[in-house]
């Protein structure tokens, strides 16, 4: 699994961009989102998915909230 952050959301019309380095961002569709509603994500948030081929190229599949690991912080 891939990790990157959500660089852009389009609520109204359900997809978003993560950013996957500083060059490349893959689009995601709200179907493609597991485990959270599309409408509680937020930019900035960081996101493990899958690389998949949509219609017009690379794309984020099976995408889902990286949340922290909570133990770590208080350690």
């Amino acid at each position: 699994m891939q990790k990157g952050v959500i660089r852009r959301l389009t609520k109204g019309r359900g997809f978003g961009f993560i950013e996957v380095n500083k060059e490349q961002n893959l689009f995601f569709h709200r179907d493609d989102v597991e485990g959270v509603p599309f409408d509680l994500l937020r930019e900035g948030q960081s996101m493990g998915f899958e690389v998949g081929l949509g219609p017009k190229g690379l794309r984020a599949t099976k995408v889902k909230v990286i949340e922290p690991d909570e133990r770590k912080s208080e350690a």
